[in-house]
């Protein structure tokens, strides 16, 4: 359920109006990259994802730990570095923690969908897969998504590089009054394309069409946004590719 003004503990001194916006922010929550819809205090340049904004529960129960229960808190226990086990991102501020395992997740990723399906690809979520990544050519590692056809796969992890690494261009360029292509984190040249050389061109452009749509949709749920304005960017360049 959306609001269109909340209180939120996290910030107590003003309330927190909804808004969407093209420009990437830092979440005052989780501390990770959003874009899209965000909850926001323009007082004091206060931002958070609609998930981190939203906790509904203290409580959370995820099919990939079944015997585990997490709760959320809004620091990470103890003084060791903890990291997330959807995503390998380091934790730093809110997070859902399983006391008896020891497993963290981000809540972005605590909530990402079991399927993503836009009508054109359909994307299943796994803890682990056997395929390379298509972003980093290797396996295993974070948890993925994979097209029902398993041709398609991309880690949760590879994803989250790829927009801190060029959320952090934009963001830098904005901030000092350069003029940059788009609101929006380009992802251009960062797909790694196992393509055989033996295939035609026509094949590699819609394999590349497909994947584009498959990032497109992935990039959408990490940041916690399925409408994200991403679309026409990561399609376009991947039409290209």
């Amino acid at each position: 359920m959306k609001y269109s003004e909340i209180s939120h503990f996290s910030h107590p001194q003003h309330k927190l109006r909804f808004e969407y916006s093209e420009f990437p922010f830092k979440c005052d929550g989780c501390k990770e990259v959003g874009i899209g819809s965000r909850y926001k205090c323009s007082i004091c340049d206060f931002d958070l994802h609609m998930h981190c904004a939203m906790i509904t529960s203290p409580s959370l129960f995820h099919p990939f730990y079944t015997k585990c229960s997490f709760q959320f808190m809004s620091k990470p226990p103890g003084d060791t570095p903890r990291y997330c086990n959807a995503c390998e991102k380091d934790v730093s501020g809110f997070v859902y923690h399983c006391k008896a395992c020891g497993f963290d997740l981000h809540p972005c990723c605590a909530k990402l969908p079991m399927v993503l399906d836009d009508g054109e690809v359909k994307l299943y979520l796994y803890r682990k897969v056997s395929s390379p990544c298509h972003r980093c050519g290797r396996k295993g590692r974070s948890w993925s998504y994979r097209s029902k056809c398993k041709n398609y796969n991309l880690h949760v992890a590879c994803v989250r590089e790829m927009l801190v690494e060029n959320w952090h261009e934009v963001y830098v360029g904005r901030c000092k009054g350069r003029n940059v292509d788009s609101n929006i984190p380009s992802l251009r040249n960062t797909l790694y394309t196992p393509h055989s050389s033996r295939r035609s061109k026509g094949k590699v452009k819609k394999c590349c069409e497909i994947a584009g749509l498959a990032v497109q949709i992935v990039i959408s749920a990490v940041l916690g946004d399925p409408t994200a304005l991403i679309a026409g960017i990561v399609g376009s360049f991947m039409s290209r590719a």
